[in-house]
């Protein structure tokens, strides 16, 4: 008995002590991750920059340095703002001898891309080279490559090139099989947003906006590609009808889509021979955008405020909280410190939103017209500023947008649930109530609105659609009724929210940087972005698991996830929304 104890606590002690080694080793590594990724990457003769276009591009990310670690080669999200950066300081750097344009699978709105394809036409006139390879391009990532002075396919590759459609979902005949009805009410003929929920097909008008915006971005999108391969628009289109996506690769240079098909190590030797070394120094842009010198700021600070995601009342963690929000109070207190910080002379919100809360939108629009009484405001559009973010947007000064940038909708809808069918019908459960008033039980789950009800939330919502219109009347100095013929819920790209005078100039958030810094009247400035960021590791600490199970739900759910999130959201003030009519969902 006593040798058996004696190899038990041997057992214990032993593990124990794996276990103590094991933590002191996990935090040691930590401890130098942390030092390495705050240093700068060797910069050799030669360097390229690596423009890898596998993941999805946000406005913002922070780069984990546990991933190369741990022997990840997948590339998750890329920051926008480091690939701009990074392709500014490749321009300026000698070191730098040109960019390496990797194609692959490409998530992102045509906005961004097409403010990184302006980026990239900018740093030729450097006279730098620009190379693409891809063993597959999406189409995205193609109309980025397309720019490239040589342009590679693998010998077994494919270029995806069909235009663009849209092809919402509808849930209406799944929410009846299970018992639940959404009780809708809406000012704006294209304010579309409840059709999925509450029809079976795309209405006419909503058709009709889709139909007017894709085609908008496409007629952009093809005319970029054709001054850049030298194709016509006309034969794009045609290439685009003959399902090219399955077409050979010979084909592909035949058309004028690629030049060359290679191998990866043809491409290899390709930059080495372009860069004039043996030696290749890949950096990547997040590595490059810590060379990034800031400039100035001997006559203040030019702040580039981040608003991107879904517009909430209140933050909100935990499953099925979105991948990132505007939460309205947050940013009303984030804009109450840049007015009052006398340091920052001028004011730029990078907006990528397609709305939310109609009560939040208001909160901020009420803290933008505050902080452009003290200081320039200028709004920088990205992949959207529809709805709630034109109602962000419409009290700045100025306004900036991509062509491609999807807009406008101005419009109001409330969306309650009525799950009487599902919890009486299917469950079995069985509602009663005593009140004191009329309105005691107002919103009662255990039934629907009755007409007094439903009378009185349609008034709640044509109130907030006037004072919506009275917000961008205001701002944009129109006619509540020529701002009421234009709105409707109706979505606008860029170029046509120009054309009415919603936006003043097409362009990139550093064309918004100038108009601010011009506005306050300061040449000598540095630009500061906010909010501040967190770390990666403080990421990993405190939302690890949250995020873990949120991707793990997403991936799940796939095409279903965002609208069971917008469901999940209703309570509230935020039942009342100002949001895109629906997730574009553009391919």
């Amino acid at each position: 008995m006593k040798t058996f104890i004696k190899q038990v606590l041997a057992v214990i002690t032993g593990i124990v002590i794996v276990t103590a080694f094991a933590g002191i080793m996990s935090v040691v590594m930590l401890v130098a991750l942390i030092a390495a990724d705050s240093e700068k990457p060797p910069l050799t003769p030669g360097t390229v920059l690596h423009l890898n276009l596998n993941g999805s591009i946000e406005e913002r990310t922070v780069e984990n340095p546990l991933n190369e670690f741990l022997g990840s080669t997948a590339v998750g999200a890329q920051g926008l703002d480091n690939i701009l950066t990074a392709i500014r300081v490749a321009a300026k750097n000698d070191l730098v001898s040109g960019i390496y344009i990797e194609g692959g699978i490409t998530l992102s709105d045509y906005a961004s891309l097409e403010e990184i394809r302006k980026a990239l036409t900018d740093f030729k006139k450097t006279g730098k080279f620009i190379i693409a390879y891809g063993e597959n391009y999406t189409q995205g990532a193609y109309y980025v490559a397309s720019v490239a002075d040589s342009l590679f396919i693998n010998p077994s590759g494919m270029i995806d090139w069909h235009g663009i459609a849209s092809q919402p979902i509808f849930y209406t005949d799944l929410l009846e099989k299970i018992g639940v009805k959404m009780q809708t009410f809406r000012v704006g003929t294209y304010k579309s947003f409840i059709e999925p929920f509450t029809r079976t097909d795309m209405s006419e008008a909503n058709r009709a906006q889709v139909s007017s915006y894709i085609s908008d971005i496409w007629t952009v999108v093809s005319k970029d590609v054709s001054v850049s391969r030298k194709i016509s628009v006309d034969s794009l289109n045609a290439l685009a009808d003959r399902y090219t996506t399955l077409a050979s690769t010979d084909s592909y240079i035949k058309s004028g889509l690629a030049d060359a098909t290679a191998y990866i190590d043809e491409v290899r030797n390709s930059l080495r021979y372009q860069a004039k070394t043996e030696e290749l120094n890949l950096i990547t842009p997040a590595e490059l955008a810590l060379y990034d010198v800031p400039s100035g700021g001997g006559e203040g600070e030019v702040a580039v405020y981040y608003a991107s995601g879904d517009i909430v009342g209140s933050e909100e963690t935990g499953m099925l909280t979105g991948e990132s929000q505007i939460v309205g109070p947050k940013v009303v207190e984030d804009l109450d410190r840049l007015m009052n910080d006398d340091h920052v002379k001028a004011v730029v919100i990078r907006i990528n939103s397609g709305g939310g809360s109609a009560f939040a939108s208001e909160q901020m629009w009420h803290a933008v017209r505050l902080l452009r009484a003290k200081k320039p405001v200028v709004v920088s559009m990205g992949g959207m500023a529809a709805s709630g973010g034109y109602y962000l947007a419409c009290g700045a000064d100025y306004i900036v947008a991509e062509p491609t940038t999807l807009t406008g909708s101005i419009g109001i809808f409330g969306m309650i649930p009525d799950a009487s069918g599902l919890l009486t019908e299917k469950l079995g459960l069985h509602f009663d109530v005593v009140k004191t008033n009329e309105a005691s039980d107002f919103g009662a789950i255990g039934r629907p609105f009755n007409g007094r009800e439903s009378a009185a939330m349609q008034a709640y919502v044509e109130r907030g659609y006037a004072l919506f219109l009275s917000r961008v009347a205001e701002g944009r100095h129109m006619e509540v009724a020529d701002v009421d013929s234009l709105a409707q819920g109706r979505v606008w790209t860029g170029r046509q929210a120009m054309s009415l005078k919603l936006v003043d100039k097409l362009g990139t958030l550093e064309d918004a940087i100038a108009e601010a810094a011009h506005r306050a009247e300061i040449k000598d400035y540095s630009v500061t972005n906010y909010p501040e960021q967190t770390d990666w590791f403080t990421d990993i600490i405190e939302g690890y698991k949250s995020d873990y199970m949120e991707r793990r739900v997403s991936a799940v759910l796939g095409e279903y996830y965002k609208p069971l999130l917008f469901v999940s959201s209703l309570k509230g003030t935020d039942c009342i929304q100002a949001r895109i009519p629906y997730d574009p969902n553009l391919n």
